[in-house]
């Protein structure tokens, strides 16, 4: 299972109802936070979202609207004495960046702070745990941007329960069976691992494109992931300011989609001089669909 719930989806200039970037992924019973806005832990709130389960946060370049709340969410860990580590993944300066500000306001932490810092133009793998991988995706920005892929790993294999009580079979097996092992009965008869088990169940992937100008060239990387989120700032009649500031139109994004055939595209960091969102996702569908829209306390559930 994996859901996904916005926090925030706006650029720049928050406003009373448009929150920055922020996201919350839970993936395989794995949760992370991707970016952290202005007003992220409210949201958090709000969304009644455990600080306690958030273990690592992933920040995808320095611009403040996709950060500036990192500093109170740290702040207010340490007032309710969190005791994990909290793991940081973010461009390389943003250990200085929060801990110029941990000391300037004499801001001390019950737990300690692991900064990952990154600066490859490649893609690389930053965390591994049993169940999920996590690897940078290079974006093209005003300043060093990473997106995050994120990667169910396979699970076991699925026991068909009908079929080893048959067998008689005891449970004692279950778990090698379920890993792939094949099984022998007391008569010495060897059953092999096919016919007691199905498949493992699909593993769901998912693509955060942060602020990026287009860039076809990602299309690889993100290949037949089945949710993809990537920003469409402007439409595609402001193409020109998306050239200037390095950002994408729904239209520009709706092409990344159609080449990596994801299975759904939502948008996000939407412009304020927009009044209806809706003109982004009809943009979008003109090059591709399945298109949905980003929204604050949106939740998207995928099986």
């Amino acid at each position: 299972m994996m859901e996904l719930i916005i926090l925030g989806c706006h650029s720049a200039t928050p406003k009373s109802n448009l929150n920055p970037t922020a996201q919350v992924l839970e993936i395989n019973g794995e949760l992370f936070l991707i970016d952290c806005g202005e007003g992220t832990q409210v949201q958090l709130r709000r969304n009644r979202i455990k600080f306690s389960r958030i273990k690592h946060i992933f920040i995808s370049h320095l611009h403040g609207d996709h950060c500036f709340g990192l500093i109170g969410l740290i702040s207010t860990f340490g007032l309710l004495n969190r005791q994990p580590d909290l793991h940081i993944h973010g461009p390389r300066g943003i250990e200085n960046f929060i801990k110029h500000q941990l000391a300037l306001t004499k801001t001390f932490l019950s737990y300690q702070l692991a900064f990952h810092e990154l600066d490859s133009d490649a893609p690389e793998v930053i965390l591994e745990t049993e169940k999920v991988s996590v690897e940078t995706i290079p974006l093209e920005h005003r300043i060093y941007t990473n997106g995050f892929l994120f990667r169910e790993k396979p699970g076991d294999r699925q026991l068909m329960i009908d079929v080893v009580k048959e067998l008689s079979i005891d449970k004692a097996y279950y778990k090698r069976i379920v890993k792939g092992k094949d099984v022998q009965l007391q008569s010495g008869d060897i059953i092999k691992n096919e016919d007691l088990t199905l498949p493992p169940k699909k593993t769901l992937s998912y693509a955060f494109c942060s602020d990026t100008a287009f860039k076809p060239s990602l299309v690889d990387q993100i290949q037949g992931v089945d949710v993809l989120y990537h920003e469409s700032t402007f439409l595609e009649h402001h193409e020109d300011l998306a050239f200037k500031t390095k950002h994408s139109t729904a239209k520009q994004a709706g092409i990344i989609a159609q080449k990596a055939q994801v299975g759904e595209l939502i948008l996000g960091h939407f412009s304020a001089r927009y009044r209806n969102s809706e003109d982004f996702k009809a943009e979008a569908e003109i090059v591709f669909d399945p298109v949905k829209l980003a929204a604050s306390g949106q939740k998207f559930i995928y099986h």
